[in-house]
Parts: C-alpha cells; structure tokens; sequence
C-alpha cells in the first residue's frame, strides 16, 4: 500500500508540474503576442485557442518565349502553362496563431499543394510548393510556315508527355510599425486591429521553379524551344512596400499590402538537349499531305527521338518583380471570417528565350476561438 501511495503521489506530482509548464508557456505566447503594442490599436483575443476550417484554391501560370529559325523561316513560339485553379480544404488548430493544419486536393489541376505560415503581431513567413503537370499548352506559334487559317491548331497542342512544373515560394514580411499595426490581425486572427493604421515594411522571397518537358515525345517543342528541354531557376528578391489595416466598422477589417520587389540572385540552369527533327523534315513523308493527322503524329513520334548535350548556369541581371496581398476579416463574439489572397510575378530571360511566372492563390476561414 505504501508503495501504491507513493506511485500515486508521485504520478500526481508529475501531472501538476506538466500542467504548470503549459501554464507558464501559455503565459510567455501571451505576453510576447501583446509587448510593446498600442492596446488602443491592438487587443488580444480573451479565449487563446483556435479551431479553423479552411478552403484554399490556387493557380500558377507560366509562359515561355522564344523566337529562332526553321528552314529558313523566322518563327515565335510563346508556350503558356496555365493550370486549371485547384481547390483544397482542411482545417487548423493552434494557440495564439501557432499551431499545425492539414489540407488536401479536392479539385482543380490535380497537383499538389503543401505550405506553412507563420505570423507575428509584426512579421509573418510564408512557405508553398506547388507541383503540376500541363498536356494542353496554349502554345501560340507564329511563323510563315503555319498554313493560312491553321493557327489556331497550335494554340491547343495536346502532349503526349506532359510538361512538368514544380514552384518553391518563400516569403517574408518585417513591419516597422508593429506598436500599432498587426500582420497577426489580418493574416492569422490571433490579434485584433481595434483602429486603423499602416505600416512601412521590408519583405525577401525566394524562389524555386523547374520546367521539365525533357522527353523524345516533345522532340518537336525542344526543337522550337531552341533545343531547352529543362530550366531550374533560382531567385532571391528584397523589396520596400506598405500595408495597411483599415477598421470601417467595429470588427470588420480590411488589410492591403503592395510591394515592389528588386531580384538581385537570378541563376538559371539550362539543360540542352540535341533533336534529330531537322532530319525528319527532310524525309518527304513529313510533308506528305495525303496523310491524316493520326497517321501523321505515328510516323513523326516513332521516329523523333532526343539526347542530352549537357546543362550550363547563366547568372542573369537584375530584374524587378511584385508582390501583393490583401484580406478582409470580419470577428463575432469568438467566431471569425476572413479570406485573403495574394499575388507574385517573377521574370526571367536567357539569350533568345524569357518567360514570367504568375502565382495566386485564395485563402477562406471560418474559425472560433476556445
């Protein structure tokens, strides 16, 4: 019985100091949420828990140019990579704004979505990646070689093999004014914007983003892409930009953020890749008219074939970008909405081929505080 006793004893011990050092760790996230804030400007929620449903629906855009000779004709090739917008939905639980979430496809472009977000009454960070494959480029080829009123056959190319695009977007935001302006109001509800104010901040992101239609099945666009059948870009950008929380009405805010963004890290790596398509134009089934498309496309991809050359990193110049966010968040009683999005533009260029990438996305909340 002693021995029972003591076990229990200390069993109890052991519960008490475990629940005293998630007091005092809720207390340190409580006062670290509020220091040095104005709380004529900014309030924190009475209730410390969050449980979120959230929905999200993204898409990213990548166009491709180039232009170069074809038998003597000058041509444009522009492809564009737009994805259909996916959809995610999941939930959140966290305390203060830090916490774990989960979100899965339910629609859209098929790909894979993955982020991580952490905000602060002055500074949030923001971690994606998105990976998805495009069969249908809008490939908006312009040459003399196309026959009148055939152009708009290649602005809907089917691939056999499709191109393969991953995005890596890395984002960080300091605000100056943290006294009396919250990042945390806007983007997380961990903190409420009681009055209006705005922020000068300083933003970096990185980006991560690779190209690959690396495949004997895309001989014919390696060949009109001037033989790139792979591009790994890397970018680091700084920018200066301000945002803004305005309060119209007691509980309903509405945040906006714009900033103008300098690259100055821009790598990319070119893989080369050799076609013998030059040498399937010369065999006169090529232009064979008799043939109908399907027989066509057999005898051309049975024959084309590719074979790498080798890869070389361009460090290319400076380059400017943009990033903009904006969210509306409505509180009620410890229930809250809101829905924000955000907006990045990012460039790149390497002898006769350059292209952009557009990346968006769209996040919905329903929470309550506990």
């Amino acid at each position: 019985m002693l021995v029972l006793c003591l076990d229990f004893c200390g069993q109890t011990m052991a519960q008490e100091n475990m629940a005293s050092l998630v007091r005092k760790v809720g207390t340190f996230i409580d006062s670290l949420s509020v220091k040095g804030v104005d709380r004529q400007y900014i309030d924190m929620p009475e209730k410390p828990w969050q449980v979120i449903a959230r929905g999200n629906v993204s898409q990213t855009i990548v166009s491709m140019k180039t232009h170069g000779n074809m038998v003597g004709e000058e041509y444009i090739a522009n492809p564009y990579l737009r994805t259909s917008p996916s959809q995610y939905i999941g939930a959140w639980l966290g305390y203060r704004g830090y916490g774990v979430g989960y979100t899965f496809n339910v629609g859209g472009d098929k790909g894979s979505y993955f982020s991580i977000g952490l905000t602060g009454g002055a500074f949030g960070v923001n971690f994606r990646i998105h990976s998805f494959d495009n069969s249908n480029p809008n490939f908006n080829l312009s040459s003399n070689l196309i026959p009148e009123g055939e152009e708009d056959a290649w602005k809907a190319v089917q691939l056999i093999d499709p191109i393969h695009v991953q995005t890596i977007l890395t984002d960080g935001y300091y605000m100056f004014n943290g006294k009396k302006f919250s990042y945390a109001a806007a983007y997380d509800q961990s903190l409420i914007q009681k009055r209006s104010a705005g922020s000068l901040m300083v933003g970096i992101m990185y980006n991560y983003t690779h190209i690959d239609y690396a495949s004997d099945y895309n001989g014919d666009l390696i060949y009109m892409m001037e033989g790139l059948g792979q591009v790994k870009l890397q970018q680091c950008s700084a920018g200066v930009g301000y945002a803004y929380n305005w309060v119209p009405a007691r509980g309903l805010l509405i945040n906006v953020l714009a900033m103008p963004m300098l690259t100055f890290v821009n790598k990319l790596k070119a893989y080369a890749y050799a076609t013998n398509v030059e040498e399937l134009m010369e065999d006169p089934t090529f232009w064979d008219s008799n043939l109908s498309n399907g027989e066509w496309d057999e005898w051309f991809y049975e024959n084309v074939y590719i074979s790498f050359m080798g890869d070389q990193t361009f460090n290319s110049g400076l380059s400017v970008g943009f990033d903009a966010r904006m969210s509306v968040t409505y509180n009620f009683g410890r229930y809250f909405l809101t829905a924000y999005g955000q907006f990045n533009n990012i460039h790149y260029h390497h002898d006769n081929t350059n292209g952009h990438l557009n990346d968006w996305y769209v996040n919905t909340s329903f929470g309550i505080r506990l």
